[in-house]
Order: structure tokens, then C-alpha cells, then sequence
């Protein structure tokens, strides 16, 4: 990232840049960036193209083409799967891309091994935009709250960033209405957190886990009506289901290895915060108990497959199970 600032302050610009990763707010921010510096008003040397199915040809008979009273031709590319699919005769022009051109590529994922990432790291600039850090999102959180004279503590940035997840685009959006909820006030509270956002499927998921796990039956229950009724297909909240179990199993293991929270998080790919969430929910399971779970997950997909029971009555018979009052 700092790359593409280096050369936007400079003014020197690469011919081909590669923007991919999952963390999509960060590298639409960074393409906005790239396509401002080189004045994407300028319709007569920019050109878009967006979506799998375009032509090689076509992308290159524009690069050919001689920007019209300008330095550069921009030409932004986005989610083409060019670097997913076998490319050809674009892989190759990579090489021979003329001085005024910048081609940019947006993509959600690449093929390391492909021409095309090849061809670009060898004659442009390729940026991941990955997941960032509990660390770098609480820093981030706290300098916009900072502009707002907002203050939060560090259980309640944790309870925030538990509801909203790890996505830069959904953080930002949950922020702007915790600041509007607080107006007129400069601390930011548990009860204001718990009010006004929205908290991601996965996370009611996560409380629906929990529930099983302290034997709630009832509150896990409600739970996943709940989510039918917000028309969630049961065979996702199957696999977010067999997700959690899957996460408890690992946590449980490192744990049972002498890990600290730090390490787990390390291992898993978690956050701390979120690491330290699970430890009491493994304390209720066996891993063999938990390997269970994770088998039953599998048996009951295969029962939905073959006709066996119905979805939504598969997936409530799986909570019963897990919910129910004996010993694990």
C-alpha cells in the first residue's frame, strides 16, 4: 500500500498495477486513489472494464491507442477473472506495454502460479489488500472516533468489533451510526453498542452455539427460527454451524498444548478477542465430543442429500441434540 502512495506522491507510475485480496475496502480506497491521480474526469484517455468474458483483443487495441493531450491512457479492469483463467495474448503483452499506459486490475482472487500474476509482478506493482489486524482495526477505529471526540473502552472496542467482524467497508458503516446514536454524548457505551448495530449472521450464529452449549434449548432454538425467518438457507447456517464446532475443536487442542491466547490466535488465523470468546465454550465439550459434533455436521448434510429429512428439520434436530441436558 505504501507502494502505490510512493507513486502516486511522485508521480511515477507503474504501466500495470494488480489490486487483489479480501479486504475490499481497503483496495477500493487504493483504486480510487490510483484512478484520481491519473484523472479519471479525463473520459477521452480512461476506460473501464468490468466482469468475466472480455476481450483480450479489444483491452489491447485501446492500450495501443495514443492517449488524446494527455501523459497517460488509464485503463481499469475489474474482476475479470484474468488471473484465475488462462490468458494468452494479454499474459504476453504485459511485456510490451507502451510508456503512457496504466492498466489497473482489481480482482477478489488470483492464480499465484498463472501468467498473468507473473507477467504483472515481473513488469508492474501487485498489492494484497488481506484481512487486517485486530491491532491496525482498533487503531483505525480509535483515530475516527478521535475526529469525533468519542471515546470507547477496550471491552466494549472488542464487543464492537465482535458484532461488526473483520470487514473495513462494514466497520466503517456500523461507526458512522454509532456516532450519529451518540450525538451529544462523547462516550460510547455497551447499551449504545448492543442498540444501534447489526450484528453479522455469523455472529448470531456464534450466540446460537453458545446457547447450545449452556444447555439452552429454548434460546437456541429461538435463535435459529430467527434466522429462517431472515430467510438464511439451513444449509448455511449448517456449515457456519460445523464452522464453530471446527473453530472450538482447534482452540481446544492448542489449549490442551500449552497455548496462550496470543498463540491460539496465531494458529487459527483469529483474533485475540475472538479467541478469548471460545475458551469457555470448549470447557463444555470433550475433543471427542467435539469431533462428534463435527461428524454429526457431516451426517446431517448427507441426510438432507439423500431425502432422508428435510432441511430446516435436520439442522433443529442437530441443535436438539447438542442442546439437550446430557452429560458431554
Amino acid at each position: 500500500m505504501k507502494s502505490i502512495i510512493e507513486d502516486i506522491k511522485n508521480k511515477k507510475f507503474k504501466k500495470v498495477y494488480l489490486l487483489y485480496g479480501e479486504e475490499t475496502y481497503l483496495k477500493i480506497q487504493f483504486r480510487d486513489k490510483l484512478c484520481n491521480a491519473l484523472n479519471r474526469e479525463d473520459t477521452m484517455n480512461y476506460s473501464e472494464f468490468r466482469g468475466k468474458g472480455q476481450d483480450e483483443g479489444q483491452i489491447i487495441d485501446l492500450a495501443e491507442t495514443m492517449p488524446f493531450f494527455s501523459d497517460h491512457r488509464m485503463i481499469l479492469l475489474q474482476d475479470t477473472g484474468f488471473f484465475k483463467n488462462k490468458t494468452g495474448r494479454l499474459a504476453d503483452y504485459m511485456a510490451e506495454l507502451p510508456d503512457y499506459i496504466c492498466m489497473v486490475f482489481v480482482e477478489s482472487d488470483v492464480d499465484k502460479r498463472g501468467r498473468m500474476y507473473k507477467a504483472v509482478r515481473k513488469y508492474g506493482r501487485v498489492v494484497e489488500f488481506a484481512a487486517q489486524n485486530e491491532k491496525t482495526l482498533t487503531r483505525w477505529v480509535l483515530g475516527i472516533l478521535k475526529k469525533e471526540n468519542k471515546k470507547i473502552t477496550k471491552s466494549n472496542m472488542e464487543l464492537f468489533l465482535s458484532m461488526t467482524g473483520t470487514d473495513m467497508g462494514n466497520i466503517e458503516q456500523e461507526l458512522e451510526k454509532l456516532i450519529s446514536y451518540t450525538m451529544g454524548r462523547d462516550i460510547i457505551t455497551t447499551e449504545d453498542i448492543n442498540t444501534i448495530c447489526t450484528a453479522q449472521i455469523t455472529n448470531q450464529i456464534f450466540d446460537m452455539v453458545r446457547a447450545v452449549t449452556a444447555r439452552q434449548q429454548k434460546k437456541a432454538l429461538d435463535l435459529y427460527y430467527d434466522l429462517l425467518s431472515l430467510k438464511e438457507p439451513p444449509m448455511k447456517i449448517l456449515a457456519l454451524i460445523a464452522r464453530e464446532f471446527n473453530m472450538m475443536l482447534q482452540v481446544k487442542n492448542l489449549q490442551l498444548e500449552g497455548c496462550d491466547t496470543h498463540m491460539i490466535a496465531l494458529h487459527t488465523g483469529l483474533r485475540d478477542f475472538v479467541v478469548r470468546k471460545y475458551l469457555p465454550l470448549t470447557r463444555s465439550y470433550s475433543t471427542t465430543r467435539l469431533q462428534s459434533a463435527m461428524d454429526d455436521c457431516i451426517s446431517t448434510e448427507t441426510d438432507v442429500k439423500t431425502g432422508r429429512l428435510t432441511d430446516v428439520l435436520s439442522v433443529e434436530l442437530l441443535i436438539i441434540r447438542y442442546s439437550s441436558k446430557m452429560s458431554y
